[in-house]
C-alpha cells in the first residue's frame, strides 16, 4: 500500500522532553552569547520571537525571516554581527545537550520497516530550530539522513508555518507534491500533532507517552500506543480511513495559504533556464504554471469572491483560463515577478476569507457551468485547482532535475 508517514521527532522517535531540553538549551546559548547579549535580555527575546514563529500565517515569510525580524529588532542588534556566533554554538555547544535525550531503538526498527514497505517517510518536527539542530537530533535518534532518505526535513530556514497551524501539515504535503493515498501523522503532542492533523482529515497515531492520556483524546485520534505498535495498527486499519479530506473550511484555508509559500520554496534551487524549461513537449514550464495561478487568482477568484460577498445570488460566467498561457505570452514573462504577484494576490484572497463568518461560506451563486453553488463550494474548487498545479510543478521540476543529472553524469 502506498502510504505517506509524517514523523514527529522529540518524544516520538527520540526521547526528549522539551520541558527539560529547552531550559538547558537556553542556558547553553546564553552562556555562549553572554559577552555580547546579557542573559536576562536573551531569553525573553528568544521566547517572544519563537512565539512569533508559532503565530506566522503569512506565505511570504519563512520562519527564519519572522524570527530574525523579531529577535534582532527586540535586541537592537544587526543579524550579520551574530551569524558566526550562532553557527559556532551549534557546532561547539549544541552537541553537549545530547545527554538529555534517550535513544529509542523501537523507533529505528519502525523506520527501517517503513522503508522496506516502500512508504514515503518525512520528518514532521516543529521547524523552530535551524537545520543543523534538527539533523543532530536525528543523529541522536539513530536516524541519520545519510542512511535514511527522508523525503523532507523541515527547518526554520525553509519552512513557513509551525505546529499547531494546520498549514504546517499542508506545507509538508505540498512540498511532497500532494501524494496520493493514505497519510498518517505520528506524534506525542496531542494539541500540536494530533488535533491539527485531524482538522485536515489526516490519519493520526498518538504516541501516548504520558499519564495525561484520556478517553476523549484517544477516541479523537485514529490510533494510539507506542512507536513499536504503529505499523501493526496501520496493517489493521482500512486504508480509506486514513485518506485526507480537505473539505473543511480550516483545511481549505490551510491549502490556500500553503501554495505560494511552497512554489517559492520550489524556486530556490532553480537555474534561470529551469524557469522556462518544458519537462515534456506540450507541458507548461514553471513560469507558465505560476503565471496561470496568478491570473486565475487576480482575474477569476478575487472578482468572484467579491461578487458573491456583495451581491445576492450573483451569476458567475464560465471562463476558459487555460488559453491565457498562449494569449498572454506567459513564456515571455518573468517567473519571479509572477510569483511575487501571485503571492500578493493570494494574501489578498486570504484576507477576504479569513474575515468571513460561518454563514458567509453558505452564500449562494449561480455558475454558468456548475449551476447553483455556494462560496464554500467555489473555494473548494480553488483548493483543488491549487493542488493540481502544485502537483504539476513538483512533477515537472522533478523531471527537469532528473534530466539535468543524467546529462551531467559521466559516461560509463
Amino acid at each position: 500500500m502506498s502510504l505517506t508517514l509524517l514523523l514527529d521527532l522529540d518524544d516520538t522517535c527520540l526521547g526528549n522532553s522539551m520541558d527539560t531540553f529547552i531550559p538547558a538549551y537556553l542556558q547553553a546559548l546564553g552562556d555562549h552569547l553572554s559577552d555580547f547579549i546579557p542573559p536576562e535580555d536573551l531569553a525573553p527575546a528568544l521566547m517572544s520571537s519563537t512565539q512569533d514563529m508559532f503565530h506566522n500565517t503569512r506565505p511570504d515569510r519563512t520562519l527564519k525571516q519572522v524570527f530574525d525580524q523579531s529577535f534582532y529588532t527586540k535586541l537592537g542588534i544587526e543579524p550579520h554581527d551574530f551569524t558566526d556566533l550562532f553557527e559556532s554554538f551549534y557546532i561547539e555547544k549544541f552537541p553537549s545537550l545530547k545527554y538529555l535525550t534517550q535513544f529509542r531503538p523501537e523507533a529505528v526498527h519502525m523506520v527501517d520497516e517503513a522503508y522496506q514497505r516502500g512508504y514515503t517517510v518525512a520528518i514532521a518536527t516543529n521547524p523552530l530550530f535551524p537545520l543543523t539542530a534538527i539533523l543532530q537530533r536525528l543523529e541522536w535518534a539513530g536516524l541519520s539522513p545519510n542512511k535514511y532518505p527522508f523525503s523532507l526535513i523541515p527547518s526554520y530556514e525553509t519552512a513557513y508555518f509551525a505546529k499547531p497551524n494546520p498549514a504546517f501539515f499542508t506545507e509538508i504535503l505540498s512540498r511532497l507534491g500532494w501524494p496520493e493515498g493514505p497519510v498518517v501523522m505520528v506524534g506525542d503532542n496531542f494539541d500540536h500533532d494530533i488535533a491539527p492533523a485531524r482538522i485536515l482529515g489526516l490519519g493520526t497515531f498518538w504516541i501516548a507517552n504520558s499519564e495525561h492520556t484520556s478517553a476523549d483524546r484517544t477516541h479523537s485520534s485514529n490510533g494510539y500506543g507506542g512507536v513499536d505498535q504503529l505499523l501493526s495498527w496501520i496493517d489493521s486499519t482500512p486504508g480509506e480511513d486514513l485518506l485526507p479530506n480537505y473539505n473543511r473550511i480550516e483545511s481549505m484555508l490551510a491549502v490556500l495559504r500553503t501554495s505560494p509559500a511552497v512554489l517559492n520554496a520550489f524556486s530556490w534551487e532553480l537555474k534561470a533556464s529551469n524557469w522556462v524549461e518544458h519537462p515534456q513537449p506540450g507541458e507548461w514550464s514553471f513560469t507558465e504554471i505560476i503565471c496561470h495561478l496568478r491570473d486565475v487568482d487576480m482575474d477569476v477568484n478575487l472578482p468572484r469572491i467579491d461578487k458573491i460577498l456583495t451581491e445576492l445570488n450573483p451569476f458567475l460566467p464560465g471562463i476558459d483560463s487555460d488559453k491565457w498561457a498562449e494569449e498572454r505570452l506567459y513564456y515571455c514573462q518573468n517567473g519571479l515577478e509572477a510569483l511575487r504577484d501571485f503571492t500578493s494576490s493570494r494574501i489578498q484572497l486570504l484576507d477576504a476569507l479569513d474575515e468571513l463568518k460561518q454563514e458567509d461560506w453558505n452564500r449562494p451563486a449561480r455558475h454558468a457551468i456548475f449551476g447553483p453553488t455556494s462560496l464554500k463550494e467555489l473555494v473548494s474548487i480553488i483548493v483543488g485547482h491549487d493542488r493540481l498545479h502544485v502537483q504539476q510543478a513538483f512533477r515537472s521540476l522533478g523531471e527537469i532535475s532528473a534530466h539535468t543529472m543524467s546529462e551531467s553524469s559521466p559516461i560509463k
